[in-house]
């Protein structure tokens, strides 16, 4: 699930802009024929699912790296530090990557500035490479301290097109975004790691905020407005807590299923109906959120809602039991979302809505679920692990086509050419899935080499 989020993210953002493609091709707040931003959009797209599938898979991930280590006897204070310092990493890794994005650079690269950029993405391997565990402190002090006291040089002596040299201000809002909600949602869950009620009591807190937060003189306006640092943490970002937390409930009972889970074949065809109608569900979803089409959407999300949940009652074992909770938080989050969709406006990526972050955390379980289905009982393994080794790899994925493959195919004139060639709208979005295959390949190449960022 995660893999296939990074990878549609960089395919959304290598499709050509400018009206180019149908509207259901752009974030909905980003309409043709001029893609300008506009907030009074509602609807919802594939380009808006992205993000919020991504979120929930890392929350999901949390009970994986975490249980693990409570098992071992680490004391719980030693992994909230431990969740500090990988947000801190996180928010450092968002101001230092905008920083070295070839167009944040220069809006008109020109050779200096694709050195530029794969030099910072080489400066990156030092940095926050897994290092073997039999290396010396001082060989991994040393390693660390090349990498660091190469991007401090780099980001000294670059300037910006606006005459402005390094700026805490200048990061990348979606790693800043996860940076925030990895540490939040890390420590909520150590917190509510035997106790589900209490972590849906944490998401009633932070919904009351959330409703409350722009009435004058309100302490939740006080809460929702503090900060020591605006370019580090806003109130506004731990929104994403929506996601990311029904995500961690699902991962609890993901990490039960993978301890006891044997395929059943004899109910292969059940599973695979339950796989269908899921994958139906975000469609559907898609197609009428976007046209507006609300009631109907209402009548049919609630129909395929009950036909999944009818059947996934008569899924045998393990699995079974792992869809019919997972999807019941999918359907759970799903019909809360949608009884939200007429508030704020309708439902918006961009300013979030509730409506939006919940239907999203929802249809990411439906999601997972069918993947599940697919890889455990239709044998798609083998075509799905370049899209899992990308899942293992996010942060190299995220910036290894912007800071290594355009600039290398622009150095050799590639980019040029193939701009030439995709003179018509599809042909230009043919050219994003080129793009995106491209950092697929160098995303599971460095996986391969066991080649990992510590993000």
């Amino acid at each position: 699930l995660r893999g296939v989020a990074i990878l549609l993210m960089i395919l959304s953002g290598s499709v050509p802009f400018g009206g180019a493609l149908p509207g259901w091709m752009y974030h909905a707040q980003l309409p043709p024929p001029e893609n300008v931003f506009n907030p009074n959009v509602p609807g919802l797209t594939w380009v808006d699912l992205v993000f919020p599938f991504f979120l929930f898979a890392m929350g999901a991930a949390f009970p994986f790296a975490l249980r693990k280590k409570i098992e071992r006897g680490v004391p719980e204070r030693k992994l909230h530090l431990a969740a500090l310092g990988r947000g801190l990493l996180l928010a450092w890794f968002a101001i230092y990557l905008q920083h070295i994005k070839p167009y944040v650079i220069d809006p008109s690269p020109d050779a200096g500035a694709w050195a530029v950029a794969i030099l910072g993405f080489a400066l990156l391997f030092p940095m926050l490479l897994r290092l073997p565990k039999e290396w010396s402190r001082w060989s991994v002090v040393a390693v660390r301290a090349l990498g660091y006291g190469g991007a401090a040089t780099l980001l000294a002596l670059l300037e910006y097109p606006d005459g402005s040299g390094f700026s805490l201000g200048r990061s990348d809002i979606i790693i800043l975004v996860l940076a925030n909600v990895a540490f939040f949602g890390t420590s909520v869950w150590l917190l509510t790691k035997d106790n589900v009620l209490l972590r849906i009591a944490v998401l009633g807190f932070l919904l009351a905020v959330r409703l409350a937060h722009d009435i004058e003189g309100s302490w939740n306006q006080c809460l929702w407005d503090a900060t020591p640092f605006p370019w580090l943490y806003k109130f506004y970002y731990l929104q994403y807590l929506f996601v990311v937390l029904p995500g961690s409930i699902v991962g609890d009972r993901l990490r039960a299923w993978m301890s006891d889970a044997e395929a059943d074949g004899e109910k292969r065809a059940l599973f695979g109906v339950v796989g269908v109608l899921s994958a139906a569900l975000i469609v559907a979803n898609l197609v009428f959120l976007y046209n507006r089409w609300l009631v109907a959407n209402l009548f049919v999300s609630l129909g395929l809602i009950v036909a999944i949940a009818a059947i996934a009652r008569r899924l045998p074992g393990a699995t079974g039991r792992f869809l019919k909770e997972s999807l019941g938080w999918g359907a759970t989050l799903v019909a809360i979302g949608l009884a939200f969709e007429a508030f704020e406006g309708g439902i918006k990526k961009d300013p979030s809505t509730i409506s939006y972050y919940l239907t999203t955390a929802g249809l990411a379980a439906y999601a997972l679920g069918a993947l599940l289905v697919a890889i455990d009982y239709y044998n798609v393994r083998n075509l799905a692990l370049p899209v899992v080794e990308n899942g293992q790899n996010p942060m190299i994925a995220y910036c290894v086509g912007s800071n290594l493959i355009l600039p290398v195919l622009s150095l050799l004139s590639v980019w040029e050419i193939l701009n030439d060639l995709a003179c018509s709208a599809w042909l230009g979005f043919l050219k994003g899935v080129l793009f995106t295959t491209l950092v697929a390949a160098a995303t599971s190449f460095f996986t391969k080499k066991r080649l990992y960022w510590r993000t």
